[in-house]
């Protein structure tokens, strides 16, 4: 494998596959059992906001709308993903549902992210080194743009 670096090509793809996976599936288990925690006492918090916003009113509906089917489809999202995976525990989703509805959304995701980064480190590598700083420049600025485009709309 040309061009990929060592640490993929000695573990593998199915590896970085596998890694990927546990992260977005601890990750998601954890946002769902923030949201579990939120009904026992964080409502009554100043945390409160957070967990009744915009975005997370939108989560609820959907979650209402798709019920568990929805769950795997967040996952294709970047953002809306947490709040759907923290409503479901605001709503009380029952865990083996969840857990069975968010394994699909789970290794969707693993997929993505590894193919992604894989060509990502491929390009980068077949690049010189200016290239990959420009790349990393590109994305700096259009997060920075996003972030005060945001900050605009609110």
């Amino acid at each position: 494998m040309t061009g990929v670096p060592d640490a993929i090509s000695s573990w593998g793809w199915w590896a970085v596959f596998a890694f990927l996976f546990v992260v977005v599936f601890l990750r998601a288990q954890g946002t769902y059992w923030l949201g579990r925690g939120v009904v026992s006492g964080a409502l009554h918090t100043r945390w409160r906001g957070r967990f009744e916003g915009p975005m997370m009113q939108r989560a609820h509906a959907y979650l209402e709308r798709f019920g568990p089917f929805g769950v795997p489809a967040s996952f294709l999202t970047v953002g809306f993903q947490t709040a759907v995976n923290a409503a479901a525990g605001v709503g009380r989703m029952r865990y083996g549902v969840y857990t069975l509805a968010m394994i699909p959304g789970c290794l969707a995701w693993a997929g993505i992210y590894t193919a992604l980064g894989v060509a990502a480190a491929h390009l980068i590598q077949t690049f010189t080194w200016w290239f990959g700083a420009a790349l990393l420049l590109a994305i700096v600025v259009g997060v920075v743009l996003a972030i005060r485009r945001r900050r605009r709309a609110a």
